[in-house]
């Protein structure tokens, strides 16, 4: 496989390049019920360019697969509903309807799609955004193809992927979030158990399921089943999202 996309950019200039490594998940264990069937993914860019660029480097992964592709939110939601793939990589600004506004409206015609927003913004609004759409991960173009592929497995796999120069916007935010809110929550938060609050604060810590397993000296279907019960409880959809709620609602201390 080739390293990044070389001359392929968009006109924006964005394009993939060895930099920057993504946190999140292992990606190496098999998705559970995958029974061996590629990842079908779906990409959303404005640049036509950039999204050859994404199939072609993607085509060389035995188990993944380009089942489609929009120009657009708008376009990107009617695909959704027809292909149902497993996961969308989507830029964040696209003419008639951005990618975060997008997140909602497929959440809703494909609940089991996980979205990867992939972008050339580092701003901390869309972040956030994007996180509270639903999106399961937020990567920036500058990362290199090889990391595109694992991040798609990682995410398939249950795992959240952030780039991580955003995850250190995210967390700085955190911190300045709790101190300086001194609200009352008015509805008691859903009480976890002794084992999910320790699950949830290795979650918050970046570490993917078979290093918490070790650390807990659990087994790893284990931890999976404690992550599952964690965001019922919540009712949120991801890591990611059960992280930030974790933090807002004083769950977790960060020092």
């Amino acid at each position: 496989m080739v390293d990044s996309f070389g001359p392929v950019r968009g006109d924006d200039g964005a394009g993939f390049r060895d930099a920057g490594r993504v946190t999140g998940g292992h990606a190496d264990a098999p998705r559970e019920g995958s029974a061996g069937e590629p990842i079908r993914v779906l990409v959303v860019d404005d640049h036509a360019l950039f999204r050859r660029g994404l199939e072609i480097v993607l085509a060389q992964e035995e188990d993944i697969q380009v089942v489609g592709e929009a120009g657009d939110g708008a376009e990107a939601v009617d695909k959704a509903a027809d292909l149902l793939p497993d996961i969308i990589l989507m830029d964040v600004r696209m003419p008639r309807r951005g990618g975060i506004e997008a997140c909602t409206s497929i959440k809703e015609v494909a609940p089991s799609a996980k979205i990867i927003m992939l972008t050339i913004s580092d701003e901390e609004a869309d972040l956030y955004d994007a996180i509270k759409a639903g999106a399961t991960g937020y990567l920036l173009k500058e990362i290199s193809t090889d990391e595109v592929a694992t991040a798609i497995r990682a995410v398939a796999d249950g795992q959240s992927q952030i780039s991580p120069s955003m995850a250190s916007k995210l967390l700085t935010e955190f911190k300045s979030m709790i101190q300086r809110t001194d609200e009352r929550r008015l509805v008691p938060a859903p009480r976890l158990t002794d084992r999910e609050l320790e699950v949830l604060k290795l979650v918050a810590t970046g570490m993917n399921n078979r290093d918490i397993a070790k650390e807990l000296f659990i087994s790893e279907n284990t931890v999976k089943n404690h992550v599952r019960n964690i965001l019922e409880k919540l009712q949120l959809h991801s890591r990611m999202e059960a992280v930030v709620y974790a933090m807002r609602e004083k769950i977790l201390e960060i020092r």
